[in-house]
C-alpha cells in the first residue's frame, strides 16, 4: 500500500519528537513548573490513547499536533517566560529578536497560544465533521469556537494553579511578566491563530473544489460500519 507523504513524515516526527521531549524532561529550568505544563500534555495523549479504537486523526492533523506539542515542550523546559530565543537570535544575526520589534517581555507564550489556534484548528475541524458531523458554515465556525473556549479554559486553570501553588511556581506557570492583560492577549492570539487556519482551509477547499478533512472523515466512518 502507497503511503502519503504525510504519512512518511509522520513515521520520523513521532521518533523525533518523542526524543525532543526525552532530552528536554532531563534537567528543565523548574522541574515543579514542568510537572504542572506536562500534565495537560499526559491529559492529552491518554485521551487520543483512549478513544482510538472510535476515532482517528488523519496524518496531517497528527503531525500538526505534533508541532504544537514540541513548541509546548520547548516552553515547559525553560518556562515559557523565559525561553531565550532571543539568544539564539543573536547568535545568528548579532543582535536580538526583541530589539528588531521593539518588544520589551518575552514573547515565546504569545507564539505558542498563536499557535495553538493555527496548528490545532484542523485537527479539532475534523473532530467536528467525524463526530458531530456538521457542514457547512458550522464545520468552519466550531473549531474556531471551540478554540476560543478552550484557550479561556486554559487560563481559569492557569489562575486556579497559581491561587493554589502560589509563590514562584505559580508564577512561572501563570507567566504574565507584569502584562494585567496577558490572559487577553492570550486568548486572541488563539483566536486570531484559529481564524487564520480557518480561512486558509476555507480558501483551499474552495481552490480545489473538494473538503480533505471531511473526505477523511467520511472514509473512517465508512470503515466503522
Amino acid at each position: 500500500m502507497k503511503h502519503s507523504i504525510a504519512h512518511r513524515v509522520l513515521r520520523f516526527a513521532v521518533p523525533a519528537y518523542l526524543m525532543l521531549w526525552a532530552a528536554l524532561a532531563v534537567h528543565p529550568s523548574d522541574r515543579q513548573a514542568w510537572l504542572l505544563e506536562n500534565a495537560l500534555v499526559a491529559a492529552l495523549f491518554i485521551a487520543l490513547w483512549s478513544v482510538r479504537r472510535l476515532f482517528r486523526f488523519s496524518d496531517p492533523s497528527l503531525l500538526l499536533i505534533l508541532s504544537f506539542l514540541a513548541l509546548h515542550t520547548l516552553g515547559s523546559h525553560y518556562t515559557y517566560s523565559e525561553v531565550p530565543y532571543d539568544e539564539w537570535w543573536r547568535a545568528l544575526t548579532g543582535h536580538t529578536l526583541n530589539s528588531v520589534f521593539g518588544w520589551e517581555r518575552n514573547h515565546f507564550d504569545r507564539l505558542v497560544h498563536f499557535a495553538y489556534g493555527l496548528l490545532l484548528a484542523y485537527p479539532i475541524r475534523e473532530f467536528f465533521l467525524r463526530i458531530v458531523e456538521v457542514r457547512g458554515f458550522w464545520a468552519y465556525f466550531l473549531p474556531l469556537d471551540f478554540a476560543l473556549s478552550t484557550s479561556a479554559l486554559y487560563e481559569l486553570i492557569e489562575w486556579g494553579a497559581a491561587e493554589i501553588f502560589g509563590g514562584d511556581l505559580g508564577m512561572h506557570y501563570l507567566g504574565t511578566q507584569g502584562d494585567v492583560w496577558d490572559a487577553h492577549k492570550d486568548m486572541a492570539l488563539a483566536g486570531l491563530g484559529a481564524l487564520l487556519a480557518i480561512l486558509i482551509i476555507a480558501a483551499l477547499n474552495r481552490g480545489m473544489k473538494r473538503d480533505t478533512a471531511w473526505e477523511w472523515s467520511h472514509r473512517q466512518k465508512r470503515r466503522d460500519v
